[in-house]
C-alpha cells in the first residue's frame, strides 16, 4: 500500500512539474518583443489551466472512451466540440485580461498575445504531444498486459502437458513391470539357475526407469541398450516358443530421443502377440537418416485379414507421449498383413524434442 501512495505522488508531482514548465514556455514565447511582464505572466497563468483541461479531457476521456474503441465519428464530433469551445475560452481570455489589466488599452499589449491563431495552435502542440504520448503509453500497457496473459496462458498449458506425460509415464509403468515380475516369479517357484541373472537384468530396466525416465532426453544408444535387455528377459520366458529378429543400424552416442519411448511397443508386441505354427515371430527394426527415425515391429497375429488398424489403450498412450514429446514431428502407422501386426514410427527430427522442464 505504501508503494502504490509513493509510486501516485510522483506521478502528480511530474504532472506538477511538467505544468510548470508549460507556464515558463508560454511566459517565454509571449513575452517576446515586449517588457510588460505582468501581462504576459497573469496571461500565461490564465492560459495554464485551459490547456491542462483540454489535455486531460481529450487523454482521460476522448481518447480511451472514442478513439481506442474505434468510435472514430464520435470522436471527430467531440474533438470538433472541443476545438471551438478552447477557442472561445481563448478569446475570453484574450478579452479578460486587455479589460482588466490595460483598460481596453489594446496599443501595448505584446504582439505574441494579439495572433489568435498562434496561441491556438501552441496550446493544441502542447494537447497532441501529450496525447500521443497517452496512446503510446497506453499501447506499451496493452501489449504488456497481453503478453503477461500469454505467459500465463502458455504456463498452465506447460503445467497442464507435464501432468499428463507424468501420467502416461505411470501408466507405462505397471505394465512394463508386471511381465518382468511374473517371469521371476515362475522361475523362481522352479528354482532355476537364471533367476539372478533375470533379477540383474531387471535391475537395470529399473534404474532406467526411475532414473532415466525423469529425464527430457536419453541417448537413443540407451533406450535401445534396454530394449535388448527387454528382449532378453522375454527370451527367458518365451523359451523355445519365440523367435525374434532385432536389426539395428549405427547409431550415433550424441543422438538423443524421449525415454522410454520405443520400449512399450516392444512391451506390446510380447503381450499381444500371437504364437502361430508354434511361434511368437518379433521382428524389430530402426534405421537412421541424418535425424530421421524409422522404428519398425512386427508380430505375429491370428487375424488373416489385410486391415489398417488404430491400436488399443497401449498405442493411444504411446500416440499422446509423441504429442507431447513429437508434436508434428511424427508418424505412427498400424497394419495387420499375413498375419503379422505391424508398427512404423518415423520421427523425422529427432532434435526437434520438446524438453519439458
Amino acid at each position: 500500500m505504501k508503494a502504490i501512495t509513493f509510486r501516485n505522488y510522483r506521478i502528480y508531482f511530474l504532472h506538477i512539474l511538467f505544468w510548470i514548465g508549460v507556464w515558463f514556455l508560454f511566459y517565454y514565447f509571449f513575452s517576446y518583443n515586449s517588457d510588460d511582464r505582468p501581462y504576459v505572466t497573469w496571461f500565461s497563468s490564465l492560459l495554464v489551466p485551459l490547456t491542462m483541461a483540454i489535455t486531460y479531457f481529450a487523454i482521460y476521456f476522448l481518447i480511451p472512451r472514442y478513439l481506442l474503441q474505434k468510435k472514430y465519428g464520435r470522436f471527430a464530433l467531440f474533438t470538433f466540440y472541443m476545438l471551438l469551445i478552447s477557442a472561445y475560452a481563448i478569446v475570453l481570455i484574450i478579452y479578460g485580461c486587455l479589460i482588466f489589466l490595460k483598460k481596453f488599452d489594446a496599443t501595448n499589449i505584446p504582439p505574441m498575445i494579439k495572433n489568435f491563431f498562434f496561441i491556438l495552435i501552441l496550446v493544441y502542440l502542447i494537447v497532441g504531444l501529450l496525447s500521443f504520448v497517452s496512446i503510446i503509453n497506453h499501447n506499451f500497457n496493452t501489449d504488456k498486459q497481453n503478453k503477461a496473459l500469454q505467459n500465463k496462458i502458455l504456463s498452465a498449458q506447460l503445467q497442464m502437458k507435464e501432468q499428463e506425460l507424468h501420467y502416461l509415464k505411470k501408466q507405462i509403468h505397471p505394465h512394463f513391470l508386471f511381465n518382468t515380475l511374473n517371469t521371476i516369479y515362475g522361475f523362481a517357484l522352479k528354482q532355476s539357475k537364471e533367476t539372478p541373472e533375470i533379477i540383474l537384468k531387471l535391475s537395470n530396466l529399473l534404474d532406467y526407469i526411475l532414473y532415466q525416465i525423469n529425464k527430457p532426453r536419453v541417448p537413443l544408444i540407451d533406450e535401445l541398450h534396454h530394449i535388448k535387455e527387454y528382449v532378453d528377459l522375454e527370451k527367458i520366458r518365451f523359451r523355445e516358443t519365440l523367435k525374434v529378429q532385432v536389426r539395428v543400424c549405427e547409431i550415433n552416442p550424441e543422438l538423443m530421443i524421449a525415454p522410454m519411448l520405443l520400449i512399450p511397443f516392444v512391451e506390446n508386441a510380447f503381450k499381444h502377440g500371437s504364437i502361430i505354427n508354434d511361434y511368437l515371430t518379433i521382428n524389430i527394426s530402426l534405421d537412421l537418416s541424418g535425424d530421421q527415425l524409422i522404428f519398425i515391429i512386427e508380430n505375429t497375429h491370428k487375424e488373416e485379414k489385410d486391415t489398417i488398424v488404430k491400436g488399443g489403450l497401449g498405442l493411444e498412450n504411446i500416440r499422446k507421449r509423441l504429442d507431447l514429446h513429437y508434436e508434428e514431428n511424427y508418424e505412427l502407422n498400424t497394419r495387420i498383413k499375413q498375419q503379422m501386426y505391424s508398427v512404423t514410427l518415423r520421427i523425422f527430427d529427432l532434435k526437434l524434442l520438446k524438453d519439458e522442464r
